[in-house]
């Protein structure tokens, strides 16, 4: 991943030293397992674990070099390990493993540390929006569909909505985390041929991590399951920066991204107060939904194993993790200092002159004897006539005869009344009681 938007904390799982770090540890478990077992000499084992070499960049430096002969990187990865570590000893090392075996759990043990890392920023983002979304619980706005003005909503339930979606990407993560939480030492092709389960078992108990069946690498419906999390988080943040790229357009001006001090909008426009956490959450999610169909196209190997799977995943993996994770914490940092203009809010609800109140008028005039049919053309000639004449909605149907002779006029009152429109508003706020937080 580019430096731009890879993170610390991201970076420190997908390194190459805390990749070569992962695959150390599971040599030397997987050794003191044999040991235990009494295929390899205790002392032996002892020896690899007290004189295994460092993982740092010289490290990575050594088994780069190693590996423009060997053209493989475990095998080269083997070769300066047991170089390190000295004969006898450290030739216990890799024994009866395959290098899927050492790689697969490796990654896996990466991917629920990434997991466990987007796991919580997901947490920390969805404080933030159950927080606003009860801040402005009764914040009324114009709500939208086919980006026209429809019936009033609040901005509250707006975000509430964005906050039980995001729980729900919290659940699938933690189904990808369970699914990708595994290992398998058991060789080859799986038989445990050349390795006895209990090695397997025992390196499982140490690292956390579940074994499974498998052939020479572990089932890549397991990870597609994983990029799919990502993709499904990213398509939330995407969801949410599109909407808030709308509100903040120049003729609606609902919400406004914050500004820090010294921050410039544009090269050419000193105005300009551009959506650009917003806008590179809707790039970015383009590529993270690309990775899940990767992801997919990974979980069919030849036969046993083929290694189609293999330099994808060197970037898709990595790259998701980062992207999905940044993504989530830019996010929560544009709403932490989002401006909601809540007076320009009601300015555009009432900017159509009432029509948003025409399903209301409509049951009112059926309730008043009218077919649903006549109501309608009632109300959508009046309608039309309010927007083409910029005229006030109720003005017209009150001066219209049709109404009068229906006797609805007095009706209109409950059916133009704004907190009668909201009164149910609150549900998707009150759902937000039964998420856990934190």
């Amino acid at each position: 991943m580019i430096p731009r938007y890879s993170t610390a904390e991201m970076d420190a799982v997908w390194s190459d030293v805390a990749r070569f770090g992962r695959w150390l540890e599971v040599e030397l478990l997987a050794t003191e397992a044999l040991a235990e077992l009494g295929t390899v000499p205790t002392d032996d084992a002892r020896a690899c674990r007290a004189n295994a070499p460092a993982v740092d960049e010289a490290f990575v430096a050594a088994v780069s070099e190693r590996e423009a002969v060997t053209d493989h990187d475990v095998a080269a990865f083997v070769d300066v390990v047991q170089d390190a570590i000295g004969a006898p000893s450290g030739s216990w090392i890799h024994y009866g493993l395959t290098s899927s075996d050492v790689v697969d759990t490796a990654q896996c043990w990466a991917l629920r540390d990434a997991a466990d890392l987007i796991l919580g920023a997901a947490d920390a983002l969805l404080a933030t929006m159950v927080d606003l979304a009860k801040r402005h619980a009764d914040t009324p706005m114009i709500g939208r569909t086919h980006g026209i003005h429809a019936e009033p909503t609040t901005f509250g339930a707006k975000v509430a909505l964005w906050a039980l979606q995001l729980d729900r990407d919290r659940a699938r993560m933690r189904a990808a985390r369970t699914a990708v939480a595994v290992m398998k030492l058991s060789g080859a092709v799986g038989t445990y041929s050349n390795i006895p389960p209990d090695v397997e078992d025992f390196v499982a108990t140490r690292l956390d991590l579940v074994p499974v069946p498998a052939t020479q690498v572990v089932a890549r419906d397991r990870h597609a399951e994983f990029l799919y999390a990502c993709a499904s988080l990213a398509a939330t943040c995407e969801l949410v920066a599109v909407e808030l790229r709308h509100l903040q357009r120049t003729e609606v001006g609902e919400v406004l991204e914050g500004f820090k001090p010294g921050q410039k909008g544009s090269s050419a426009m000193p105005h300009k107060r551009n959506p650009i956490s917003a806008e590179t959450i809707s790039g970015l999610a383009r590529v993270v939904r690309g990775n899940a169909i990767t992801g997919l196209q990974d979980v069919a190997l030849w036969h046993e194993r083929d290694i189609t799977h293999s330099s994808v995943e060197r970037v898709v993996l990595p790259d998701s993790s980062q992207l999905v994770y940044y993504m989530v914490r830019r996010l929560r940092g544009l709403l932490d200092r989002l401006g909601v203009n809540t007076t320009r809010m009601i300015e555009n609800l009432w900017s159509s002159h009432g029509l948003v109140f025409s399903q209301p008028v409509l049951l009112a005039l059926v309730r008043a004897g009218a077919t649903r049919d006549q109501a309608y053309r009632i109300v959508q000639r009046n309608a039309m006539r309010a927007w083409d004449e910029q005229r006030e909605f109720r003005q017209l149907l009150e001066e219209d005869p049709e109404v009068a002779s229906l006797g609805a006029s007095s009706e209109l009152d409950a059916a133009f009344d704004l907190d009668r429109s909201l009164a149910n508003a609150h549900r998707s706020i009150d759902a937000l009681d039964g998420i856990e937080l934190g």
